[in-house]
């Protein structure tokens, strides 16, 4: 890649699927046309390096970029992509004078372009890349198109601005012809969202930024990849927070200001209006503020919308295409003038009865109302809570705040506001202010239920038990009030929490008996759901968990209690009759409900976690990852704390050390490590040190291995218990690492507590009891575990299965074996890692062979993966695969692990066993 436009981030961001789609193109065998199109600074440019990047260094490539001043140079990208080739100093020095001979006829000279092209990329796949078509060249974008008649496996690449392609520009025809003629993948690339954005940032920047500036960031540039980057540029190596408000790059500005050149006065008085009036800007208001007729406000419009300055973003909505195109006109404006724009759009707002109050705030302000200001912002967060969106409720209650810092209903408001949006830092200081600041016992009885759920979703147990001391002190005076009853639903979901069974039922009793007098739907529904969701884990109270869950879900969406209805299904939805795709329906109703409240943490990072988790019930390994990863990619960067906590890590980690991807592992491991470093969590205590006993168990590293479990076993008999699947995953682990018996015993007794299923501890004691080498007690416990009914989930229950397995084999019982390893072969299907080659080993043990897959055969693999798979069988590796097929080496691994995937196979002995198989006798 051209080293001025490679961007200042290490790793592209946000461009994943285009890459793929192009690279699924270089692999085909057949010629192929990609155009990818895309506004100023979008990124074409490196997706084209990045795809490049990825290839041998065997396999051709012209590429080849146009410059505003090559349109009267005939065959200027042709000849720069000729210098970009390795090959190119063995062509014959005849064909390049015929090219850039003018006297010689185009027809000549374009056939000697195509000799030229077809020497340098043949034989074998290639990559011919024109860059920045709208500038191009008459004669480069005729070559361009005769060269997609060249035959063999040849990838052709044309990347161009659409906004700058005129009717009368010779691409527009290009692109009309190739449509007609040929089949086109059409690539165009989007700003980056949100995510991306944050992503991007920390790419970098090597710092993750907080969700404001990543926020921030991303509506000022609008997620445009060149401006983040002049922005960061100019930004230096000041802190991150600190780039929201500082002001443009001199040459970011004055290449924005250009746009307006060729505005007449009236043109720039509409922009200058609309820039004050916010980032989207009714069609009424602009009318007002200007005094423009609709017909005259509608012409200029137009001609705004045609030069690319702004665009219709909704019905009667329009917005700059740049937001930092508004941000530069408003900077070079007068004070008085903006002033006076906001006033005439904040009387024209309040003489309508606009119920817009963030916009009527937002020109209150600016006009230098404030007590205007304040009154809409009181109403606003109200109203857009209601509505879900609690960052638009936060930012009105901290603008009323900023004038009154001390408002117990701001306070509040914005307090919970931040809680909803995952703002957790935000929420507790509001949340401490609110208290510091309420007059009376209802008032702090209030804060304090906040702030004792922030305890518990930042992890602090300590401060959590303090809190609910607290709020039991601050109600004990109180009669039977709404804030005693609130607080006693708060009080029993802290129990809940803190799985102390018997009190948050006690608490809940009373939630739902005072609920009840007093006519407070929202805290009966709220003691139902915390009594169900503290009966559902223990084995006695299931069933009256789960109906007390079900009533709380009902009732709460016939009150509009988004929130709780949210939350009772979440606690709800794996344990509802009818298996997997009701569970699925369920979350799905979950996440709609969240969103209606505008809880983040439901509607986004619990709701991924929740499609993982079926899918592991499911038996998928790979489909869990896959939910993992698209939520680690979604929440990336997006600090909502300051200690950054990673949701999704644990359980990540934990399957990807189930998979044997343990470099990945490893690191989420040390983030998760490091994050814990800066804050002492109930995660921290177990969790984290688990996995880092996990790891160094794969890692071949008993030592360090014993050091950890210490830890885990120190934490676990201050927590009292170890989850169930945790507890097996240690044994499991360090079994395998080679651990003795009696260092791993603690870990299946902690899990000796009627909270847990028994065939969890069954399979736990048969795993040691087997390396103890008692196979008869060990093939009971494995039996009993994987007994119908059993909670197990599926690849437990395979291993149960396998270890059964084991024990029948020990002592002979070969046909007994097999029926348990057939038993374990759908549970680990569509699993992978040591289970799965612990069954395969079985299998050859025991002279099985493995079952076809549904659609085996040649029929399950591609053309390509056939060929891939025939060259495994002589022996090659990846990196011979790829110099082989002119592929990258990234590719042929994926190539082989997608013939192992569709094969149920783990290894290339057992690809090459398959070809052998399949081969005439």
């Amino acid at each position: 890649m051209r080293a001025s436009r490679s961007g200042m981030s290490q790793v592209m961001v946000g461009r994943d699927d285009e890459l793929r789609r192009l690279r699924r193109l270089v692999d085909g065998s057949e010629p192929s046309i990609a155009m990818l199109g895309g506004e100023p600074g979008i990124g074409k440019s490196r997706l084209v390096q990045e795809l490049i990047a990825g290839l041998p260094d065997t396999l051709p490539v012209l590429d080849g970029q146009a410059d505003p001043g090559t349109l009267s140079r005939p065959f200027e990208v042709l000849l720069d992509a000729i210098d970009s080739c390795h090959r190119s100093g063995g062509l014959d020095p005849e064909l390049l004078r015929t090219v850039t001979d003018a006297s010689r006829s185009m027809i000549d000279r374009i056939q000697a372009g195509l000799e030229i092209v077809r020497l340098l990329t043949t034989p074998g796949p290639s990559i011919v890349v024109f860059e920045d078509l709208h500038w191009a060249d008459s004669e480069s974008v005729a070559l361009f198109e005769r060269i997609a008649d060249l035959g063999g496996g040849r990838l052709l690449v044309g990347t161009y601005r659409p906004d700058e392609v005129t009717r009368r520009h010779p691409l527009a025809d290009l692109l009309t012809r190739l449509e007609r003629r040929y089949t086109v993948t059409n690539v165009r690339l989007e700003r980056l969202s949100l995510a991306d954005t944050s992503m991007f940032l920390k790419s970098a920047t090597g710092r993750p930024p907080t969700y404001r500036t990543a926020l921030s960031l991303h509506n000022r540039t609008g997620g445009n990849p060149f401006f983040l980057e002049e922005l960061l540029k100019a930004n230096g190596e000041a802190n991150l927070d600190t780039l929201c408000d500082r002001p443009l790059p001199w040459n970011v500005a004055e290449a924005l200001r250009r746009q307006l050149d060729d505005l007449d006065t009236g043109e720039l008085r509409i922009v200058e209006a609309a820039a004050v009036l916010g980032r989207k800007v009714p069609f009424d208001l602009l009318a007002a503020v200007t005094g423009h007729d609709e017909n005259e406000l509608i012409d200029a419009l137009r001609d705004l919308v045609r030069r690319g300055l702004m665009v219709e973003t909704g019905d009667d909505e329009f917005s700059f295409r740049h937001a930092l195109t508004r941000e530069a006109l408003v900077d070079e404006m007068l004070g008085r003038q903006r002033r006076r724009l906001h006033e005439l759009a904040l009387e024209t707002l309040l003489s309508t009865g606009s119920r817009d109050y963030a916009l009527v705030a937002h020109h209150a302000r600016g006009a230098g109302r404030y007590l205007d200001m304040v009154e809409a912002a009181r109403r606003g967060m109200h109203v857009y809570l209601r509505m879900g969106s609690p960052y638009q409720a936060l930012q009105l209650a901290e603008m009323g705040l900023d004038e009154l810092p001390d408002d117990v209903e701001l306070l509040s408001q914005g307090a919970r506001a931040a809680w909803l949006a995952g703002l957790l830092d935000d929420a507790q200081e509001l949340g401490r202010r609110w208290f510091d600041t309420a007059a009376t016992r209802e008032e702090r009885a209030d804060a304090l239920r906040l702030l004792l759920r922030l305890s518990w979703e930042v992890g602090s147990s300590g401060s959590m038990q303090q809190r609910v001391a607290a709020l039991r002190a601050e109600i004990e005076p109180l009669g039977d009030v709404p804030a005693k009853a609130h607080a006693f639903a708060a009080i029993a979901q802290a129990y809940m929490l803190h799985d102390d069974t018997e009190q948050a039922v006690a608490w809940a009793d009373k939630a739902i008996a005072l609920g009840e007098k007093l006519g407070l739907p929202a805290v009966w529904v709220a003691g139902k759901l915390e009594k169900g969701s503290a009966l559902v884990n223990v084995a006695a109270g299931v069933d009256d968990g789960i109906k007390l869950l079900n009533e709380a879900a009902q009732e709460a969406e016939q009150a509009g209690e988004w929130l709780l209805a949210a939350r009772a299904l979440n606690n709800l939805y794996n344990l509802l009759p009818g298996g997997p795709a009701d569970w699925a329906a369920a979350l799905e109703r979950m996440r709609t409900f969240a969103e209606r409240a505008g809880f983040e943490s439901l509607a986004g990072a619990a709701y991924f976690q929740g499609r993982a988790r079926l899918a592991v019930q499911e038996g998928n390994l790979g489909a869990a990852l896959a939910e993992l990863e698209s939520a680690r990619r979604r929440d990336r960067g997006l600090l909502r704390t300051r200690n950054g906590s990673d949701y999704h890590g644990v359980f990540f980690a934990g399957l990807l050390l189930e998979s044997g991807e343990l470099d990945k592992a490893e690191t989420v491991v040390r983030g998760l490590v490091e994050q814990s470093s800066d804050v002492y969590t109930m995660l921290t205590q177990v969790s984290v040190p688990g996995l880092q006993f996990h790891l160094a168990c794969k890692l071949g590293r008993p030592d360090q291995a014993r050091g950890h479990l210490r830890t885990v076993l120190d934490a676990v008999g201050a927590v009292g218990v170890t989850g169930r699947d945790f507890a097996h995953d240690l044994i499991s682990a360090g079994l395998a690492a080679g651990l003795t018996v009696d260092e791993l015993r603690p870990v299946a007794e902690a899990i000796d507590d009627p909270l847990f299923d028994d065939a969890w501890r069954w399979l736990a004691d048969g795993q040691l009891a087997e390396a103890s080498g008692d196979h008869s007690e060990a093939l009971r416990l494995y039996r009993a575990a994987v007994a119908e009914p059993s909670m197990l989930l599926p690849a437990q229950r395979g291993s149960g299965h396998l270890g059964a397995a084991r024990c029948l084999l020990a002592a002979g019982h070969l046909e007994e074996a097999r029926e348990h390893v057939r038993a374990a072969e759908p549970l680990l299907a569509r699993w992978a890692g040591w289970r799965v080659a612990e069954l395969t080993a079985l299998r050859g043990r025991l002279g099985l062979a493995a079952p076809a897959p549904a659609g085996a055969g040649d029929q399950a693999l591609t053309p390509r993966e056939r060929e891939v798979a025939t060259l495994l069988a002589e022996g090659l590796t990846n990196a011979e695969l790829a110099r082989r097929l002119y592929i990258s080496p990234r590719t042929a691994a994926v190539h082989v692990s997608n013939i192992l995937s569709k094969l149920n196979l783990e290894s290339r002995t057992q690809i090459a066993a398959w070809v052998r198989s399949r081969e005439p006798a």
